[in-house]
């Protein structure tokens, strides 16, 4: 069979990675230039040499039986380590947050800076439509983006899939990153729940993290969405102020500062599971349908891709009957 993935952030690349283990291989789609998605890191040159920032997720913790066993097959390779100075159970990819992601990326067929502007179902079998030309025949479709960019691709073909991800409303993220030419002297690398930052954390406290000084600060939901259309230089220049505020740090010039969008940085979590539909062929993931968590993106389509082999595998058995 032929199947599509649209997305391979997290989610669609366990949803591949699963459905490979089930004997069936999938195309994945994705608009960005390589695996990141909400892993995502940012080297910045510095006369000090290039400085390494995590700007998306900080770190992950581990919960679930199966994503315990997914943690422990990465930490055999050297793609994760825990961070102890997040607190306990807290880990992260080494060296950057997407090592596990860039891992996964190399054993499948993946089409990068590629956008999905529509799918659509002729007769049994589905279509992508691309910039450059239509992409099919496909047995089966599966969404893998956060819930406001499925949405559009849901709309026209499942009015209760589309209604889900109208439900799952992401909260925005205004990320600053910050190198300097020598430590910041604070009482912890890690500081939380300031008045405008929810996090500021020394990067280069992580394992394996080479390189400047280097500082990741993000604002608090309410701050970011309050100024969302502000310009990069505006907020760093703010973000910066607060992150000597919370550090209790003299104002310093950064070698490098950096203020980073994400639109789409917090889903809901609707705590309902992956979403497939058999008659349709057509299956969703991401971390909104479960919980705010990295955890749960890799749960959500690893569960979606062991509910679809099930059902494709008797759809199999009765188009052969």
């Amino acid at each position: 069979m032929r199947l599509a993935i649209i997305g391979a952030g997290l989610a669609g690349l366990a949803c591949a990675e699963r459905l490979r283990a089930r004997g069936l291989e999938a195309r994945l789609f994705d608009k960005g230039k390589g695996p990141s998605g909400r892993l995502a890191s940012r080297r910045i040159a510095t006369h000090l040499g290039e400085a390494v920032f995590d700007m998306g997720a900080q770190y992950f913790t581990v919960r679930d039986r199966d994503f315990a066993a997914q943690v422990a097959q990465w930490l055999a390779k050297d793609l994760v380590a825990p961070w102890p100075e997040a607190g306990s159970g807290a880990w992260v990819g080494v060296p950057t947050m997407a090592a596990p992601l860039k891992a996964m990326a190399a054993n499948h067929d993946i089409r990068w800076n590629t956008f999905v502007g529509g799918v659509s179902r002729e007769g049994r079998v589905w279509r992508l439509h691309l910039k450059e030309g239509d992409e099919a025949p496909f047995d089966a479709v599966i969404i893998a983006l956060p819930a406001e960019q499925a949405m559009p691709l849901l709309a026209l073909n499942d009015i209760d899939f589309m209604n889900r991800s109208a439900a799952s409303v992401s909260q925005p993220c205004w990320t600053g990153l910050f190198a300097f030419d020598a430590p910041l002297e604070t009482s912890s690398p890690v500081l939380r729940d300031g008045r405008v930052l929810a996090w500021a954390a020394r990067n280069t406290s992580k394992p394996d993290r080479a390189g400047p000084e280097a500082w990741v600060a993000q604002a608090q939901p309410a701050w970011s969405q309050a100024h969302l259309e502000r310009t990069p230089d505006e907020v760093a220049d703010i973000l910066l102020a607060e992150l000597f505020e919370i550090t209790g740090v003299p104002p310093r010039r950064p070698l490098a500062s950096h203020a980073h969008r994400w639109r789409f940085a917090r889903s809901t979590g609707l705590d309902i599971g992956p979403l497939w539909s058999p008659a349709l062929r057509l299956g969703v993931c991401g971390d909104w349908l479960l919980a705010p968590r990295v955890e749960s993106a890799w749960l959500s389509g690893h569960r979606l891709a062991e509910i679809m082999s099930r059902d494709l595998a008797r759809l199999l058995d009765g188009d052969a009957a």
